[in-house]
């Protein structure tokens, strides 16, 4: 059955128009009137809203405006649109098969790993170089790959996170204002606060990892010859509602970036399965991702830090978005030996390749210092997650598209895994020592659960 039923007949449709001018498509009298269905004091919410593909854009408001809602946004290219109303019943109307509201949906208290950081801006930033700090980036070869190249500013990598410090000097050169945007309404905001981080320093550190400058001050990014976009879809509660998401990859492939890099999972589950609204919500962003990826974007994303088996969720049609998703590459993360980290998720045929994200390091008096050193507001922090070892991707991802100018996305990925450095599965994963593995390692040498098909390398990237 369509996911739209279409009123056909002119007689029917010239009826149900004239009552949209009186009470919104609502026989009852004590339903709502239109100004209520979008305002007064109830709380007003957003929706996802599903239509056949094809739908007009006419025709999808026209019937958002039945249902009483209010159309923020619809996405012809994707047949998706975003909506907000007052009334509770507008998905009901809707269908519940077809529009969702994440907002109504949470329940758990979660914010994006590091989110919670209050944002500060000094009026200078220490200069001195840390490069030597940057364990990271000698892991993945990154030093030696300058040598030949620091990418093109032909290459954009959009960063989907909670916004980038422009002004930060590592960064400042780096961030193209014409290319950023809030997306916190469902809607592209290209006005500069709208894409500036408010309470987080998370973006600003992803995007450090990618592209900080290599001008012997501070740290040096993957591939600090390239531009970055500043697309915000974390919200100042460090939440990552679905509409946000879609909104970034739809921003992405219009502006025809190179690469995006999702450091988050979406709200407001961490698994999202295939029922009711879950169902509203993976083939929204299915699209999303489906059209970024037709429009040349290579989309990356961190494989959580939940520490599991993302292969074996509770239900097999159960997927973490946008990890989990078909057209996009599910980035582990390692520590300073190489081994996957703790945290982080894994899963034979889910995870495409791993880098560097960081462990504490144990027995140390300065735990940290396994951590990923990047830019934050006002300086340097030093941050562990599969949050960090995704830029690192998306970075040698840049440096391969400067490289190979003209690549596919389907190029682009071939040559990263081919060039990866193999990783075999470990023989003990007793991380503790109590005797129990703490997660299994599914595969063989060239391409395991663990780590995909190896550890990125930016010098072969560069090299071959």
């Amino acid at each position: 059955m369509p996911l739209v039923r279409r009123v056909k007949a002119a007689a029917v449709l010239t009826a149900v128009l004239t009552v949209l001018t009186t009470v919104c498509a609502l026989p009852a009298a004590a339903d709502p009137t239109v100004d209520e269905c979008v305002s007064g004091s109830r709380t007003v919410s957003r929706y996802i809203v599903l239509f056949d593909r094809g739908t007009p854009t006419v025709e999808a408001q026209t019937e958002i405006t039945a249902a009483c809602g209010v159309t923020t946004v619809y996405y012809p290219e994707i047949a998706v649109a975003v909506a907000t109303s007052a009334d509770t019943r507008f998905d009901d109307r809707i269908g519940l098969d077809r529009a969702f509201s994440a907002q109504r949906a949470t329940s758990r208290k979660r914010k994006s790993e590091e989110t919670n950081s209050s944002v500060r801006r000094a009026t200078t930033v220490p200069a001195a170089d840390r490069s030597d700090e940057q364990w990271d980036m000698a892991m993945i070869n990154a030093d030696a790959a300058h040598e030949v190249t620091t990418g093109s500013r032909n290459i954009v990598v959009g960063v989907l996170d909670s916004g980038i410090d422009a002004t930060h000097p590592d960064l400042k050169e780096a961030v193209d204002p014409a290319l950023s945007a809030g997306c916190l309404t469902g809607r592209p905001d290209t006005t500069p606060a709208a894409w500036a981080p408010k309470n987080s320093p998370h973006g600003t550190h992803v995007a450090g990892t990618i592209a900080a400058a290599d001008d012997g001050k501070g740290i040096t990014g993957v591939a600090p010859g390239v531009r970055l976009a500043s697309v915000r879809v974390v919200d100042d509660d460090g939440r990552i509602y679905p509409e946000y998401a879609m909104c970034g990859f739809m921003w992405a492939a219009e502006k025809r970036m190179t690469v995006t890099n999702s450091s988050y999972f979406v709200d407001p589950w961490l698994f999202t399965c295939t029922k009711g609204g879950q169902r509203v919500v993976r083939e929204a962003l299915t699209r999303a991702v489906a059209y970024a990826t037709a429009q040349r974007v290579v989309n990356v994303a961190a494989a959580t830090n939940e520490n599991v088996d993302m292969a074996n969720p509770p239900d097999s049609s159960c997927r973490v978005l946008p990890a989990g998703l078909r057209d996009v590459l599910a980035v582990s993360s390692v520590g300073v030996d190489r081994l996957k980290a703790g945290y982080s998720a894994y899963g034979l045929g889910v995870i495409d390749v791993t880098a560097p994200g960081g462990e504490r390091l144990r027995d140390n008096g300065d735990p940290d210092r396994g951590c990923v050193l990047s830019t934050v507001p006002g300086g340097y922090a030093r941050y562990c997650g599969t949050s960090m070892a995704a830029p690192h991707v998306s970075g040698v991802l840049a440096l391969l598209a400067s490289t190979h100018p003209g690549a596919s996305p389907s190029t682009l990925t071939r040559l990263l895994n081919n060039q990866s450095q193999t990783v075999p599965c470990p023989a003990d994963y007793d991380l503790n020592g109590t005797g129990t593995q703490d997660a299994y390692c599914a595969g063989y040498a060239p391409y395991n659960g663990f780590y995909g098909h190896g550890l990125v390398d930016a010098l072969a990237a560069v090299s071959r």
